[in-house]
């Protein structure tokens, strides 16, 4: 099986290999009743059921409960592993991929992620800071790149400085508010408008035609008729026909607000030094967006498979070694590859990343020496500071102990085995940040975090 990429963006998580795109999927669940919708039908369905929508999943990747956890979902990461087996049946993953991911992934949550895909059917062999990846090739004779990327509830602006013949990133700034779902409900705002205006109609009156309205309006942005100056919108219900027309400049103006925003922050990063700015082929889509931003020297819009192809073809220096997966933070540039950057501009995304507590039933324990024991105290009540007990019918006492061996755990299982990461395991086991461990199917895991100091 050939290589993938997974570009983990929630505007548009996109799946590639040699032969170019294969997926694309927005971050969109659905959670009604028993069924979970992922993806374009999820999305396609958000406005008839707002409260049981979610799109913040890949934007705040966690484990913290939801305020309002259902049978499907308890946290985030739930729904980020169910879009991840979204993908592979989608795309027919099943053998090795390396992750892409924006520069304001945390740790933690590149942690998450690894923990995630260990329990999918498919193996990460890498993970790369998109921005790096995707400007890699086109840095020109610059000293320095900004990569501007669009996802669902902000921008993402990634500034990389050329040192040693590399390319590294240097800082990462967030723009929030500028997402597509936020250049959405502008434009639903002035189409609305348009619509009372010109037909006495109300397409957000009720939620079909409000998700109607939702859904046709990308198609309507890529008009290409003899009218230069406005684009026809129709919407139909049961009893009759709507037409509107859109002028194309009263669209730019009311979106540029938001582009000054975006101008601002650019702005700031250029002050000191001019160079490229790459802009992701989304953001270029944008009506009006390159020509606003058109007074920065080199401006150059990415095609939407630039980062997949560079990551196949960086795929060496990507790939983690045997001392596990790492974060790459730069690459050579084109004709001066470097057999020692992996381990020289790299970032360790699980090794670095240790656990330092159990967490249960809304309790932190420490780990090191920390025993798991069953009896019919309450659970998650230890009778000692280094004990985790929890109340199991029909299970032996002693269920197992995590030990640490420098910096590294291990859990230690009792005679009746333990389920990590839902996987029945024996004997010992090493953990990592972000594992699951349980004894019985039936009650909650015990989580590996990570408590920081300050």
């Amino acid at each position: 099986m050939s290589l993938k990429v997974i570009e983990l963006n929630d505007s548009a998580v996109r799946v590639g290999d040699e032969q170019g795109l294969i997926a694309t999927s927005p971050g969109f669940a659905l959670a009604v009743g028993k069924l979970l919708e992922l993806g374009d039908e999820a999305k396609r369905q958000a406005r008839l059921h707002p409260t049981s929508s979610y799109n913040k999943f890949w934007h705040h990747l966690s484990m913290e409960p939801l305020a309002h956890p259902n049978d499907q979902v308890r946290h985030f990461a739930d729904l980020a592993y169910a879009h991840l087996l979204h993908l592979a049946e989608l795309a027919e993953i099943d053998d090795d991929i390396i992750f892409a991911v924006p520069g304001n992934f945390t740790h933690q949550q590149l942690a998450i992620l690894l923990g995630l895909t260990r329990q999918s059917p498919f193996n990460a062999v890498g993970v790369v800071d998109s921005a790096v990846v995707g400007a890699v090739n086109d840095t020109s004779q610059e000293k320095s790149v900004i990569f501007a990327d669009i996802q669902l509830h902000q921008v993402v602006l990634t500034k990389m400085m050329v040192v040693d013949q590399r390319l590294n990133t240097d800082s990462v700034i967030e723009v929030p508010g500028v997402g597509t779902q936020n250049f959405m409900e502008l434009m639903m705002e002035l189409v609305t408008g348009l619509f009372i205006q010109q037909c006495r109609f109300n397409p957000q009156h009720n939620a079909e035609s409000e998700q109607q309205l939702y859904n046709q309006l990308p198609l309507w942005l890529q008009q290409d008729d003899d009218d230069k100056n406005s684009l026809l919108l129709e919407l139909k219900t049961d009893s009759a026909v709507y037409q509107a027309k859109m002028p194309k400049q009263s669209l730019v103006d009311i979106l540029n607000g938001y582009y000054k925003k975006i101008e601002q922050q650019l702005a700031a990063l250029t002050a000191e030094q001019q160079g490229q700015v790459l802009i992701s082929q989304a953001m270029g889509e944008l009506p009006g967006l390159v020509a606003a931003l058109s007074h920065f020297s080199g401006l150059k819009v990415a095609d939407e498979t630039t980062i997949s192809k560079n990551c196949l073809q960086y795929q060496e220096v990507i790939a983690g070694d045997a001392g596990g997966i790492h974060l790459v933070s730069a690459l050579p540039l084109p004709g001066k590859a470097s057999t020692n950057i992996a381990n020289t501009a790299t970032q360790e995304c699980n090794n670095n990343e240790s656990p330092t507590h159990a967490l249960y039933s809304n309790q932190a324990f420490g780990l090191g020496e920390l025993e798991i024991r069953n009896s019919a105290t309450l659970n998650g009540q230890g009778t000692a500071a280094n004990t985790l007990t929890l109340s199991i019918g029909g299970l032996p006492e002693f269920l197992g102990k995590i030990d640490n061996e420098g910096d590294q755990f291990f859990l230690v299982c009792g005679e009746h085995g333990a389920v990590v990461n839902d996987k029945k395991v024996a004997g010992k086991q090493k953990l990592n940040l972000g594992d699951r461990v349980s004894f019985d199917a039936s009650l909650d895991d015990i989580r590996l975090i990570q408590v920081r100091n300050g």
